[in-house]
């Protein structure tokens, strides 16, 4: 009998009207006290035998002086499943005239054809059958029965792994009311077939079947060690089924040696579009940060927050956060603050600044209070079609307020600027991206005539989780129950996780020498497509589409948005030079000179200070070559006049 058929005949009986659970038990105790009967017999004359003559009326005795008394004494009015104290010595005290009635008439009097002894026997064996039986009805209908129907709702486990941790992993879900764990999966062939702490080890081949056979519902990675790659393929191996994937940390994660439940987390997409970690270089990480002043732009983004988070473990003499947001400045001085106390004496200072790049004087105190030696400079609008309907503040944002930075960065003698730059900037079909690359070339061209600053860049893409990703948007629309929305079918991005791209920006900052673009390996392009359907696969659910009409939740395509590309490109050129770390590349792309560039930009703020969009548009396209621009101005300022101007 399943689970499912225990527990809805359970409750089967508990729904059943009083009167008719009354009926059930009054015929029971009929049952009871005609079996009592012949168990007295059977031990008085040690032989099974159907009743005869005279011996029927010890039957009949025992049902018309038992069920009269139980009625009187109120058995049938009581809730079994909260028998108490009280109703138990009713119990007691039925039986106890039963006994002396029943004893009475077939011991004292005695009747022909009837042992004298059945009429002690039969009364024992009824006050221990009924009382047998108010006991285990207490226990099925009350907390046994309510413990019982927890346990078998608790949710069937497969754990993935039968070394250490999956060892481990089990001890923690022996005692646990949520989870049983039904055996354990392993590659290792010697393992596979054994019999671990009174569960199977089984093999890993036909893992989509094993789940639906011992009907699991969580699969628990206890693979610490194992790579992504190797997560990726048991993915693979369970897609379409309802099971939840769960995992453990890795293996720095578990450093204390002892897993719990608490370490168990839903695998997410992070865990299968991430790479393998390549180790860092622990002098690169520590070269511009260790012991010294480290200010970081936009320190409440995406990007900027898990710089500071890895900033401040590397101890920096002081970390400044520079931040318009209010909230976010609150949020990340609080969460580095928690950081930093448990370091003690031997904590960064944390100082958050309300600043916007925009605001060149607020800058400039900035840095004439504190002596800075590196800039990580992530301050910038990145949404595509924010940035694309508002073109002009995209500029005076991505662009001057990288030139403000980078000025009083040359002016107070900063030794570091490393600014974040985005796959975007590589042939721009949209603002931002041309914004992003012309805040390049304002570092390329500062870095060429000359400064005791060492500017560099780093270009990636996309970032798994970040505040402008897809992802987050992606786990909103699944937990709303869909539909999924992705602009074309063919989009592809680039994918890293925040921390691999703030641990290469920090790597990659260390080893500038002065104007270079880093490039960082992001791997292969992803579908946006695939994407979502490993997000909803990895919530359990599943597509609905044409040849699963049934699915949970539907992908809807509503095409592409201002500005926005089919591709993301990382190079410029086609000639990237290594570098010291397999992960980080430097591109070879040319820039205007300083000279001419200052000119330029001069003639583009203007063009903001006087609000004329299509000029501001063209001024862009003549300082990033390779911007290729939307024929459409999109901009809500430029087309709000138009429609005016049409109207009038």
């Amino acid at each position: 009998m399943t689970k499912a058929t225990k527990t809805n005949l359970a409750m089967s009986i508990l729904a059943l009207p009083r009167t008719s659970k009354r009926a059930v038990v009054l015929m029971l105790d009929v049952v009871i006290c005609l079996v009592t009967v012949a168990v007295a017999f059977l031990i008085r004359v040690e032989s099974v035998s159907f009743p005869a003559g005279t011996q029927w009326l010890a039957y009949g005795a025992a049902v018309l002086f038992g069920i009269p008394l139980f009625i009187t004494f109120g058995l049938y009015r009581a809730i079994f499943r909260y028998v108490g104290w009280g109703a138990l010595m009713s119990v007691a005290r039925a039986l106890a005239i039963y006994g002396v009635t029943y004893s009475f008439v077939f011991t004292l009097i005695g009747v022909n054809g009837v042992p004298r002894t059945i009429g002690v026997l039969q009364p024992i064996l009824l006050f221990g059958a009924i009382g047998a039986s108010r006991a285990i009805a207490r226990y099925w209908l009350g907390g046994g029965y309510q413990t019982l129907l927890r346990l078998g709702e608790r949710r069937r486990v497969l754990i993935y792994g039968a070394g250490s941790a999956g060892r481990q992993l089990a001890a923690a879900l022996a005692s646990s009311d949520e989870m049983q764990v039904i055996g354990f999966i392993d590659d290792d062939k010697t393992m596979q077939g054994s019999v671990l702490n009174g569960k199977t080890i089984y093999s890993g081949k036909g893992l989509g079947k094993r789940l639906a056979q011992l009907e699991i519902d969580d699969l628990l990675l206890a693979i610490p060690s194992a790579p992504r790659s190797r997560r990726n393929e048991i993915l693979e191996e369970v897609r379409g089924s309802a099971t939840i994937i769960r995992t453990l940390p890795g293996l720095m994660d578990l450093a204390h040696g002892r897993v719990t439940v608490n370490d168990l987390r839903e695998l997410d997409i992070e865990d299968i579009l991430g790479r393998d970690v390549v180790p860092p270089n622990q002098l690169l990480l520590g070269k511009n940060i260790a012991g010294k002043t480290v200010l970081v732009t936009g320190a409440g983004g995406s990007i900027g927050s898990e710089l500071c988070r890895q900033i401040v473990a590397l101890r920096p003499k002081a970390l400044l956060l520079v931040e318009q947001s209010e909230y976010n400045l609150y949020a990340i001085d609080q969460e580095l603050g928690h950081l930093v106390s448990r370091d003690g004496e031997d904590g960064a200072q944390v100082i958050p600044l309300l600043a916007s790049v925009q605001d060149k004087q607020r800058l400039e105190s900035i840095f004439s209070t504190w002596q800075i030696d590196t800039v990580y400079h992530a301050a910038a609008y990145k949404h595509v079609p924010l940035v694309e309907h508002n073109p002009a503040e995209g500029v005076r944002n991505n662009v001057f307020g990288t030139l403000n930075v980078a000025q009083l960065a040359e002016k107070h003698a900063v030794r570091d600027f490393v600014l974040i730059s985005t796959d975007k900037a590589v042939r721009p079909t949209n603002i931002m991206g041309a914004t992003k690359r012309l805040a390049e070339q304002v570092l390329q061209a500062l870095a060429a005539k000359g400064s005791t600053t060492r500017f560099s860049m780093v270009r990636f893409g996309n970032v798994l989780g970040s505040s402008g990703s897809v992802v987050p948007l992606f786990r909103k629309q699944i937990r709303a129950g869909g539909p999924i929305t992705i602009t074309h079918q063919e989009i592809t991005r680039y994918f890293m996780t925040i921390p691999e791209a703030a641990q290469l920006v920090i790597q990659a900052g260390a080893m500038a020498q002065g104007g270079e673009v880093f490039v960082l390996d992001m791997g292969d392009p992803v579908r946006i497509v695939d994407l979502a359907r490993r997000m909803v696969e990895l919530s359990g659910l599943t597509v609905r589409d044409d040849d699963n009409p049934e699915g949970d939740i539907e992908i809807a395509f509503v095409g592409l948005r201002p500005g926005e590309k089919l591709y993301e490109e990382l190079l410029i050129g086609d000639d990237p030079q290594s570098t010291g770390h397999p992960l980080i590349m430097k591109a070879r792309d040319a820039h205007l000179a300083w000279a001419e560039l200052s000119q330029k930009l001069v003639l583009c703020n203007g063009l903001i200070k006087a609000g004329d969009a299509e000029g501001l548009k063209t001024s862009v396209s003549d300082l990033v070559r390779e911007f290729v621009p939307e024929q459409e101005n999109v901009d809500w300022i430029h087309v709000e006049r138009q429609a005016k101007a049409v109207n009038a």
